[in-house]
């Protein structure tokens, strides 16, 4: 029956290939995330104005996952002795889940001497080419790039509202950031932009 031959091709070639395929990726991820965390250990001592990073609501799960794929590496390496290339997926999954995660999660976002951390990644104030407030369920800063068209976004908590401001309206007047150039110079201050 085709069934009965598909099962077994199934487990002993396509789920390790399958496995490996996603240890790769999550090998890159785990680099990323290493990268961005050495750049946050660098910066952190210029750190302007930051705030804790809120915890996911699925931290406790990442963390449960991180659990679940070391015991499967466990299993495979020590107890059925094979050779660590047969868990290189499930150890690239057990180290996202268990230590880049919740490693990425002690990124303080805020303003540093050289930039803005943002919800996803570090921004330098020279290729900040916008800024704008959007409001919700969190106050949200909007920072468009000078070049490429993309925004990153950063949630400020109520309490610093007044201080981004404060800080963003210095950052203009250094020319740390500045807009001039970018759509429509009316000859406005660019810190009534903030």
């Amino acid at each position: 029956m085709v069934t009965d031959d598909l099962f077994p091709f199934f487990v002993t070639r396509v789920l390790p290939n399958a496995l490996w395929l996603l240890g790769v990726g999550f090998l890159v991820v785990n680099l990323r995330l290493l990268a961005r965390f050495i750049r946050f250990w660098r910066l952190r001592s210029t750190a302007l104005l930051t705030w804790p990073r809120p915890r996911s609501r699925s931290y406790g799960i990442s963390l449960a996952f991180g659990l679940v794929f070391g015991v499967l590496v466990f299993v495979k390496i020590v107890m059925q002795q094979r050779p660590a290339t047969d868990a290189f997926g499930e150890m690239m999954m057990f180290i996202y889940y268990a230590y880049a995660f919740p490693l990425s999660l002690k990124i303080d976002p805020g303003f540093y001497d050289d930039g803005i951390w943002s919800n996803s990644g570090f921004v330098p104030y020279r290729h900040v080419g916008g800024l704008s407030w959007r409001e919700g369920k969190a106050l949200t800063l909007v920072l468009i790039h000078r070049v490429r068209r993309m925004a990153r976004h950063l949630d400020v908590p109520q309490e610093h509202y007044g201080e981004v401001r404060r800080l963003l309206r210095d950052k203009i007047a250094a020319h740390d950031i500045h807009f001039t150039g970018k759509g429509f110079d009316l000859g406005s201050d660019e810190r009534e932009m903030v």
